[in-house]
């Protein structure tokens, strides 16, 4: 071989012979290896693509393969069982973030394990229930939402099959035992376990007791010795009643009784207790116990008695003020499930009790505490609620049911959400989002009040012209606008009821959509109303008769708001100033040095500002501007001031913004007792706010080489007018 990779002289006459020889002589040799090497390449592309049983990463669907489909674990007798469970965990010491990761949607991606049937070594199941409805339902939920992931490598949080909702239905042992055999268990780390009913005879504990390493418990009972602040979660226990009952409608006010306790294993102390306000307080208060003499065929739990009376439970709930709920041998209750259901507030006697999901609920809007000590004097706590206060209880009670009480799907998600929230706290929800019933469809705008803040990423804006049936000067206004390089949409809010908007053949032909919307009254807060034709988070407020703004002066006011989404941005300037001798606040228009408002006949801001309008505006301002068809542009810049605690931005240095012939009949502005009015207007709304948000300032905001001896093609903005 050598001689033929380097021939020496006395070869090299033989050269071109050796090569079909040495073919010949190796041809078997290079097909062998070449045919090991294609069956080797072969066995590794099926191996990597082959679906793998070791770590099955099937989706994760009960209708695909039911429990007796499930493969059969036997658990030796010898497998290791986890650590008891360490009370000192916290998020960021038995919980590994990292696994989570940054994406751009801020969401956990959550692995549930495929279904195994574990048994002992004889064969005994685990559990005496195997996977139950709810557990099942919960499993379901998970796999049908954004969370779930069916690859392992990229889960952040693991959801074991194993049902330990129930712990009475457990072999303790054994379910420690299938938990340390799962394949990612790892101690627990980033796992999750749903119980709700903990404990057994005698003592109850209120947490699972269930060896569990480090894993995460989301427990319906929890005390505060057993949570684990920040990292457990404490969650409802279900109310089976919460499917098979729908209840009616029911709004909330006054009820036929006012307290009504219908617990039936309540302990005779605390039912001795109640017996005693039932005599003190006569009717107010109904006292239910379980039915002893049923008919066949009716089902105990839904029936209460009082003296031979029969009634319908959970229907009964809602004819009362408040029920009682009061801890069992659990803390955690159904009851209190059936209670929120009914829209009727829980009076919660459970000492020590923590309330589900009370890191992210605030129960003093939906119930009252009481310690249990105090149960004597309930009915004297209860009647020093006011009755407004009581009806905004009874609303948000069911609400609370209807958003996380409901269904197991609720209970699931809701738990990781807030799972989620702790992984990525700057994208978490707010306190308001968590707490107020949705009234209006926040989910379509960003509040431009929280960091970071930077211009916007929907390209332009909208504008929102108000009219009534000034056409001509409308037309005239939308064709300048239209000049406006950065304006996405124009949308014509149409304020008269008597009279139809022009046909459509009439209006300026323009490069943009225009939408015209009809208002069924015509009041001045409809220009501020969060439309859903408005998509980009610019809003420009205009009057049908500002005809004077340049399309240069618009598009540098647009520039200005893109860095101060927070702020009103606008062109008139008006100030309020305080007059020492009338002992109260006045309007000025006149030439002066500083400004605290700038009008919104025409100004940008964010359209975060038109939901907190329509739905937030403090007291009866907005019903008073209604009445009073003026002061709209001042009450936005009250609440803007007040939310945001920082003064408006005026744009360029113009002053006269009307049309030069439209009179001061026409006008609506110009007359004397309109300007007194709106003296008015900031005294009335400085007192229904309890302070003045407005803040002065003495400057505004000009193009760089507005006032530069400079070559005007070169500038920027070059026609920005004069005043």
């Amino acid at each position: 071989h050598v001689s033929a990779m380097y021939p020496s002289g006395k070869y090299s006459s033989r050269g071109p012979a050796l090569i079909p020889r040495m073919k010949t002589k190796h041809r078997i040799y290079y097909i062998t290896l070449f045919s090991v090497v294609l069956l080797g390449l072969i066995a590794t592309g099926m191996f990597q693509f082959w679906p793998h049983s070791i770590e099955s990463t099937a989706d994760w669907a009960l209708d695909k393969r039911s429990v007796h489909d499930a493969p059969l674990v036997r658990l030796p007798v010898s497998s290791p069982i986890p650590e008891r469970g360490d009370l000192s965990c916290r998020m960021h010491t038995c919980f590994d973030v990292y696994r989570c990761g940054y994406n751009p949607k801020n969401r956990i991606k959550v692995y549930i394990y495929p279904l195994q049937r574990f048994v002992d070594e004889l064969g005994v199941p685990i559990s005496s229930t195997g996977l139950s409805r709810e557990y099942n339902d919960l499993l379901s939920a998970v796999s049908d939402s954004d969370f779930y992931t069916d690859d392992v490598t990229r889960a952040c949080l693991f959801i074991p099959s194993i049902d330990v909702l129930n712990q009475n239905s457990l072999r303790i042992r054994e379910t420690a035992q299938a938990l340390a055999m799962l394949p990612r268990w790892d101690k627990g780390m980033n796992h999750v376990l749903f119980n709700m009913l903990p404990g057994g005879p005698p003592d109850y504990n209120t947490a699972l007791d269930v060896p569990r390493d480090r894993a995460l418990l989301a427990g319906g009972g929890f005390s505060t010795w057993t949570y684990r602040q920040g990292y457990d979660v404490s969650i409802p226990v279900y109310s089976p009643l919460s499917a098979d009952v729908e209840l009616p409608e029911r709004q909330p006010g006054p009820r036929r009784y006012f307290i009504l306790s219908s617990q039936m294993a309540i302990h005779r102390e605390y039912r001795a207790e109640l017996e005693r306000l039932k005599e003190e307080n006569g009717e107010a208060l109904l006292l239910l116990d379980k039915c002893s003499n049923l008919s066949q065929g009716a089902a105990p739990a839904r029936k209460r008695c009082y003296k031979g009376q029969v009634y319908d439970y959970p229907q009964i709930l809602q004819e009362s003020s408040f029920c009682v709920v009061l801890r069992g041998a659990r803390l955690g209750q159904a009851a209190l499930s059936d209670v929120l259901q009914a829209g009727c507030v829980p009076v919660i006697l459970a000492d020590s009790y923590i309330l589900p999901f009370s890191e992210v609920l605030d129960w003093k809007r939906a119930s009252v505490v009481i310690p249990e000590e105090k149960l004597s004097e309930m009915y004297t706590i209860l009647k020093s609620i006011p009755h407004r206060q009581v009806e905004e209880m009874q609303r948000q009670a069911h609400w609370f049911w209807e958003a996380y009480f409901s269904s197991m799907k609720a209970i699931g998600l809701t738990t990781l959400q807030i799972i989620n929230d702790r992984i990525y706290p700057y994208a978490a929800r707010t306190y308001e989002q968590w707490n107020n019933p949705p009234v209006v469809k926040w989910s379509s705008v960003n509040s431009p009040l929280f960091l970071p803040l930077i211009p916007p990423r929907a390209p332009g804006f909208t504008a929102v012209v108000l009219t009534y049936d000034r056409v001509e000067s409308l037309f005239r206004v939308i064709t300048e606008i239209s000049k406006v390089p950065s304006l996405a949409k124009l949308l014509v809010v149409w304020n008269n009821q008597n009279k139809s908007p022009p046909e459509e053949s009439l209006w300026p032909k323009i490069g943009v959509p225009l939408k015209v919307v009809r208002t069924k009254e015509n009041k001045l807060s409809n220009r501020f109303f969060p439309y859903d034709e408005i998509e980009t988070e610019a809003v420009l407020a205009i009057d049908d008769d500002i005809i004077m703004l340049t399309s240069d002066e618009l598009q540098f006011g647009y520039e200005v708001w893109r860095e101060f989404p927070d702020r009103l941005v606008g062109y008139p300037g008006r100030l309020h100033l305080w007059d020492h001798e009338m002992g109260k606040w006045k309007y000025e228009s006149e030439w002066t040095n500083e400004v605290s408002m700038v009008l919104t006949g025409a100004a940008f801001y964010h359209k975060y500002f038109n939901y907190l309008y329509t739905y937030k505006m403090p007291g009866d301002i907005k019903n008073w501007v209604d009445a009073h068809m003026n002061c709209e542009d001042i009450a936005m810049n009250f609440l803007v001031a007040n939310i945001t605690g920082k003064a408006p931005i005026k744009v360029t240095p113009r002053k006269k913004f009307k049309c030069p012939e439209c009179t001061a009949i026409d006008g609506l502005s110009l007359d004397q007792t309109h300007m007194v009015e709106r003296s008015e207007c900031i005294n009335k709304f400085a007192s229904v706010f309890g302070t003045m948000p407005l803040k002065v300032v003495e400057h505004r905001a000009d193009p760089v080489l507005y006032k530069d001896d400079f070559p005007e093609k070169l500038k920027s903005f070059p026609n920005i007018g004069s005043l």
